[in-house]
């Protein structure tokens, strides 16, 4: 691990110079200059006295969090295909989503398809028609959305989604929380 790196992230993170933070913690800014750059290690004390003076322990800064991935390619997407009900396929477009607070799906849904018919829960859920025309059943209501255009709504009535156009519909879809 490179407490240095770390110390300096959290330096400026709250905006100090090295020689500010060198003032708080009674230490030279030099010696600041050669932790941050691992040429030095500090004590255990004075690492606590550092870590004091940006807002951190020593518990929070050496947990690992590790890199969260940003970026999803083809090789990390789920496909399920349901000819059934759904008429097309589901993508799920983030892995383990359904851990996150979100939930983005990609549906393709043949002519005459629909999603599974949802009960009221806590949430909301946003979408994006990419092609083709849909019909959301929200309740009593009942609204298209063609491409281009998108749909968000509470999802505390009983919902669903429909494709009674002639060509295949590809949406966006994203709940939170997760619900697919």
């Amino acid at each position: 691990m490179e407490i240095g790196e770390k110390i300096k992230r959290l330096r400026l993170r709250h905006g100090l110079t090295q020689e500010e933070l060198a003032d708080r913690c009674e230490l030279s800014k030099g010696f600041i200059s050669l932790l941050e750059r691992d040429l030095t290690s500090p004590s255990i004390a004075t690492l606590m006295d550092i870590l004091e003076c940006l807002g951190s322990d020593l518990t929070t800064f050496f947990s690992e969090r590790g890199q969260e991935k940003l970026v999803f390619g083809e090789e990390d997407i789920y496909v399920k295909s349901d000819e059934e009900l759904l008429k097309g396929s589901i993508r799920w477009l983030v892995p383990n989503a359904q851990k996150n607070k979100m939930e983005p799906i990609l549906v393709e849904m043949a002519a005459g398809g629909e999603s599974e018919a949802h009960q009221p829960h806590e949430g909301e859920e946003f979408g994006y028609v990419l092609s083709g025309s849909i019909q959301i059943q929200l309740g009593d209501r009942v609204v298209r959305a063609r491409k281009g255009e998108s749909f968000y709504f509470r999802s505390d009535e009983p919902h669903r989604i429909i494709n009674p156009g002639k060509n295949t519909a590809k949406f966006i879809w994203v709940a939170t929380p997760p619900s697919f």
